[in-house]
């Protein structure tokens, strides 16, 4: 009976430390951060967008946290500078990512701002990057005989267009290319102070 409990007094000590230092103290350190001057909180549309984004996974395969230069080569990848804390002051959940089976897309909406692009590229990824792994996502899409007022139709590379028909952007397409644009993280993150000679 005595190893019992002390079995499960050290566990309940191991779990107590180990919350300690991965839960409690993280979340002391980071409370009073305020975001970048530069960070603006995501719109309705950016907020749609980004509920697409976790509905199709997109997480899966594509992280949102370029590391520093001393521990990967992601600047001279395009990716941007590391990122900090403070650059996830309005996500909830965050979207870091675990796998970068695709870019990281952190800085996507200063590396491609065009919307003609991102659509493309999900209707068909392989007309934009031949090679390329990532799944299209043809359903975020209608195939219509004309345009109703109001459509956002895909300008595509030839050969790509079904024949004789165009292909128009769902709501769900424009609002996840909306959060994807968003996604621009190019303004200074801690400020410089400046000192006075006297």
């Amino acid at each position: 009976m005595h190893d019992e409990i002390k079995l499960l007094g050290g566990a309940m000590v191991t779990l107590g430390l180990a919350t300690s230092a991965l839960v409690v103290v993280p979340f002391l350190q980071l409370q009073g951060v305020e975001p970048p001057a530069g960070l603006k909180p995501y719109t309705s549309a950016q907020l749609r967008g980004r509920a697409v984004y976790i509905k199709n996974g997109c997480i899966y395969c594509h992280s949102q946290q370029p590391r520093d230069k001393a521990q990967a080569p992601d600047d001279k990848r395009g990716w941007g500078r590391a990122s900090v804390a403070a650059d996830y002051s309005y996500d909830r959940p965050h979207l870091l990512g675990t796998s970068r089976t695709g870019p990281d897309l952190f800085n996507i909406g200063a590396r491609q701002p065009s919307q003609d692009w991102h659509l493309g590229h999900l209707y068909q990824p392989r007309a934009y990057t031949p090679g390329s792994i990532m799944p299209s996502y043809p359903f975020l899409f209608e195939i219509k005989e004309q345009a109703d007022p109001g459509d956002r139709v895909l300008t595509l590379p030839p050969g790509f267009k079904p024949p004789g028909k165009l292909v128009v952007a769902t709501q769900e397409a424009l609002d996840l290319v909306t959060y994807l644009q968003g996604m621009d993280h190019t303004y200074p993150v801690f400020q410089v102070v400046e000192t006075q000679k006297k």
